[in-house]
């Protein structure tokens, strides 16, 4: 399972705030350290799990909330191990913010109860920060809750905000069940999935001990790919390599040579 730490990345509030940036310069000793030793140390100073977002390159952004100084940091874990621990919003930690924030998201008392209440983080935004616009946020929450929840894409006023949001929310889908194969019923489908990542040497061999043969394979600049097909299970796999491992891999579902 991947460590609840993979990026602590966005910023302690909208506007910043010397005390939210002074919290998260007393953080940086757990930069390099392992997830579960990261997650002791935080509670030992006083910080409580809020939640975990995950993203398709692997990514693991925790935020966490410390109720005595009103403080939200974000953590980023690649790979195991602390990368980045950067302040965040009070809105990623489920709170109002009071003035600052408030004032930061745009508007009145209203804003800072619609921040309390949104699902994406800072992190689901291009540029690491909530909108300052208070109906692009709205906008950009719909998208993402609709994505999230494999909805039908719906942008009736052509929002920006909405398409960014929906993507986002797509893509945390995606790699939440990045273990699922994308078929239903009750047949066996090969798992390759964990493959990702892997040395393309020593996983072409393991794709092979698992029922699959490459049926195609081309390159295009430095990227090679490889259709891999499994006859029993029928599964059809297109896997992108590059710099020597295993970038990506998914199921295509058919192709020329799946068969």
């Amino acid at each position: 399972m991947i460590s609840r730490f993979v990026v602590f990345a966005s910023a302690a509030s909208l506007i910043p705030s010397p005390v939210l940036a002074e919290q998260a310069s007393q953080l940086t000793d757990i930069n390099g350290a392992l997830g579960r030793d990261a997650e002791r140390v935080l509670q030992q100073r006083g910080f409580a799990h809020i939640s975990t977002n995950k993203n398709s390159m692997g990514y693991v952004y925790s935020y966490w909330w410390d109720d005595e100084d009103d403080t939200c940091v974000q953590v980023e874990v690649y790979d195991g191990r602390v990368e980045t621990i950067s302040d965040a919003s009070s809105e990623d930690c489920g709170h109002s913010g009071g003035g600052d924030a408030a004032a930061a998201l745009g508007v009145a008392a209203g804003v800072a109860i619609l921040g309390a209440l949104l699902t994406h983080k800072s992190h689901h935004h291009d540029d690491n920060a909530h909108s300052s616009d208070e109906q692009a946020e709205r906008d950009y929450e719909r998208g993402y809750t609709d994505g999230l929840h494999n909805a039908a894409y719906h942008n009736p006023g052509r929002s920006e905000a909405y398409a960014s949001g929906y993507s986002a929310g797509v893509d945390e889908r995606s790699a939440n069940i990045d273990h699922h194969s994308g078929r239903g019923g009750y047949d066996r489908a090969a798992e390759f999935s964990d493959l990702k990542g892997a040395r393309a040497a020593g996983a072409m061999d393991e794709l092979e001990r698992r029922g699959f043969r490459q049926v195609d394979n081309f390159a295009s600049g430095t990227t090679r790919y490889s259709i891999q097909w499994q006859p029993e299970s029928r599964q059809c796999v297109q896997v992108t390599i590059a710099d020597g491992r295993f970038y990506d891999l998914r199921d295509i579902g058919q192709h020329p040579k799946c068969r």
